[in-house]
């Protein structure tokens, strides 16, 4: 079935049409006739790489992963579906887009994100300044299709082609918007399972799209985000795996801020059992995005297309499920929720490559419309273009840092289930956990280079707590450094945390501490940056 606003192809091509054609090609530049590459952009729902997220997946990992560049330090600004996601679509950080949580008042799909942002995201441009037809399929924004935001008769500008789910990930009974008009599905396996949808959509839009302009496509699966639900082939899947028992499995989060020292250590049978079955469900879900994946290259090749086209696979953000005794959720600053998985393949990109630099979703929106030839110093984007990387181009600068932001969510009141926690905590589960709180609100920097491995963080909270990370001696992050740190590092970390708090656009891409270009001046950690500085010393800590 064609995409509505698409016409069936013609049996035959009258005469007068094809010399048209013919005589169209002739008119097109050798930049044009040498088509630019297409690109498709796969994006999962919660699926981590930390803790094996990426396991299932053994198509996708031999049709890109294999076939291209895995990069295995990837990450996400914002541990939150909503604010990570609007990172991808503006190449921005969550304190330029303000997405900062997942709901309306956060300015998820608000009408204010609607009015600002969404006519500079990297699809905006793609379509409007670079010619592109453009396919989007799946979940968009959490709140996208609310009535308070002007419901699925919403469709963002630069999309030819809109497909999206109504609010929150769900396999069956959902709305989707297409181009506008909302269409109901049920839960008949065949016609209805959400996954298998977007591959059908998907594999649509390439039969029957225009073959005289470049492609970008979209596609956004729920899996393997909550409810979990696999398709019934795949419900039986994985019996024998549980979730992963590394080191800071079930153990007490000491010195780690008091969310995390909160939870019940050890977890109760019931906790253990729930977080369990619920790795395997998500497993199990993500067989549906293989599928997908292994249908959507057999068309691109059977097409003639594959071969121009780059494929990226990343996710909105990790997950855990029992690390420092938390059953599931992400929102935390840890590697488990912050580390993401990205895969890409495409021209000029060697097989089985390995890069360890330190990308960011920011650096999606970039890339794709480098891609495409739009000249980046346009934009107000905070990412980089990871081109000349999947190049392979030698003596490449890059960041050594970048910035984790997160802006918890919590209730004025108590949950009445656990009013011993007092006001403000979200997401607590039936033993008093809480995965969120309203001062569960910090920023990070997350650095890499020669010299470190680390990760300092702040909290905005009563307690200004602090929080630092050496992850070549502690990968799992069990030991707070914070109070034994040097304090000439520990300094200039905040410094260059207050900088990345205020940066726009080019400001963000600066030396890192560690990066040799970098500059310290202590006074400025005393001038008015509109940011607070703090002062810390390791005894007050």
């Amino acid at each position: 079935m064609a995409p509505p606003g698409a016409a069936a192809p013609p049996a035959a091509a009258a005469p007068g049409l094809v010399l048209a054609a013919l005589l169209a090609l002739l008119l097109l530049s050798p930049a044009q006739a040498a088509r630019r590459p297409n690109v498709v952009l796969v994006l999962t729902d919660d699926q981590d790489v930390f803790l094996g997220g990426m396991t299932p997946l053994k198509k996708t990992n031999a049709l890109i992963a294999q076939m291209g560049v895995t990069f295995v330090n990837a990450y996400v600004p914002s541990a939150l579906c909503c604010p990570s996601r609007a990172s991808i679509l503006t190449g921005k950080y969550p304190h330029n887009h303000h997405v900062v949580n997942n709901t309306l008042e956060g300015n998820c799909s608000s009408k204010s994100w609607q009015k600002i942002q969404e006519p500079n995201t990297f699809p905006a441009l793609l379509k409007s300044m670079c010619g592109y037809q453009t396919f989007f399929a799946g979940k968009y924004l959490n709140e996208y299709g609310a009535e308070d935001a002007g419901g699925v008769g919403h469709v963002p500008p630069g999309w030819s082609f809109w497909y999206a789910l109504e609010k929150n990930s769900k396999y069956y009974n959902y709305t989707l918007s297409v181009n506008g008009k909302a269409r109901r599905h049920g839960e008949n396996y065949s016609v209805d399972y959400l996954t298998d949808v977007l591959a059908n959509m998907s594999l649509d839009f390439l039969e029957y799209k225009s073959n005289f302009e470049p492609f970008f496509m979209m596609i956004s699966t729920p899996a393997p985000h909550s409810p979990w639900t696999a398709a019934p082939q795949y419900k039986n899947s994985f019996q024998n795996v549980s979730a992963p028992r590394n080191s800071n499995f079930n153990i007490h989060g000491k010195n780690k801020h008091w969310l995390i020292r909160q939870a019940k250590t050890p977890m109760t049978n019931s906790s253990i059992q729930f977080l369990d079955d619920a790795y395997r469900k998500r497993w199990q879900t993500l067989l549906s995005v293989d599928d997908l994946v292994e249908k959507l290259v057999k068309k691109l090749e059977f097409h003639g297309e594959l071969d121009n086209t780059y494929i990226f696979y990343t996710s909105d953000n990790g997950f855990h499920t029992g690390q420092f005794s938390l059953p599931i959720d992400k929102r935390q600053l840890y590697e488990f929720d912050i580390k993401v998985p990205l895969l890409v393949r495409g021209p000029g990109i060697k097989p089985n490559q390995t890069n360890k630099m330190l990308v960011a979703n920011i650096d999606l929106g970039p890339t794709i419309l480098d891609i495409a030839g739009y000249d980046l110093n346009k934009t107000q984007m905070d990412g980089m273009s990871l081109l000349p990387l999947l190049r392979g181009d030698k003596n490449v600068t890059w960041r050594s840092d970048f910035l984790v932001e997160y802006q918890g969510e919590g209730y004025n009141g108590s949950d009445p289930t656990c009013p011993g926690l007092g006001p403000g905590v979200t997401h607590c589960f039936p033993d008093c956990v809480c995965e969120d709180s309203y001062n569960n609100t910090y920023a990070c920097v997350r650095t890499m280079s020669t010299s470190w491995d680390l990760q300092y963080c702040e909290f905005d909270d009563r307690e200004v707590f602090v929080e630092v990370y050496n992850l070549t001696a502690d990968p799992h992050q069990i030991n707070n450094i914070a109070k034994t740190i040097d304090q000439e590092i520990l300094e200039k970390m905040n410094y260059r945390l207050m900088m990345l708090q205020s940066c726009s656009g080019a400001t963000c891409r600066t030396p890192g501490v560690f990066d040799p270009g970098y500059r310290f001046d202590p006074r400025l950690m005393f001038s008015n940056h509109g940011v607070r500085a703090r002062r810390f010393s390791a005894q007050s800590l």
